[in-house]
């Protein structure tokens, strides 16, 4: 597996509402610049998505994969994993961590691994990677703080 990638930003918002934001998957592509598509193809008992297919459009990098998910309990934690290998992907797995702040809003850190089908030279894809967590980060801070602010 590739060595991980982790990254954290602070959201203005309780980890309730920000865990509401990352598992209303369907809504992704109104959010998120290289997402196309997110269809939940399966469901837990108590409705959270377990498996999800995604259509990825990021100029040079398009690709079509199911991700599976688990949660803990209290949604402080939401992670997954690639279901099988996709066109450009080997393997995937990455984790939100939530943690609440003193002031009311939320810690988010991304963990990120990514095997790539296509061969890239190290200091190419750590750069990519950062550049996907960075822009995954922001749009979701961004998301949280407007649907909060609407509320």
């Amino acid at each position: 597996m590739a060595d991980s990638s982790t990254q954290s930003i602070m959201i203005g918002a309780s980890p309730d509402r920000v865990a509401a934001v990352i598992c209303d998957f369907p809504s992704y592509p109104e959010w998120t610049d290289a997402i196309r598509e997110a269809e939940v193809v399966e469901e837990y008992e108590d409705g959270y998505a377990s498996q999800v297919r995604f259509v990825l459009d990021a100029g040079v990098l398009a690709d079509e994969y199911v991700l599976a998910y688990a949660y803990a309990e209290d949604l402080s934690r939401v992670e997954w994993h690639l279901v099988a290998p996709s066109k450009m992907q080997k393997a995937q797995r990455g984790a939100y961590d939530l943690v609440a702040t003193a002031d009311g809003g939320t810690t988010v850190t991304y963990t990120l691994e990514v095997e790539l089908a296509v061969g890239m030279i190290g200091m190419f894809r750590r750069k990519a990677e950062k550049m996907i967590m960075d822009a995954a980060l922001k749009q979701l801070k961004r998301r949280v703080e407007a649907t909060g602010a609407a509320q």
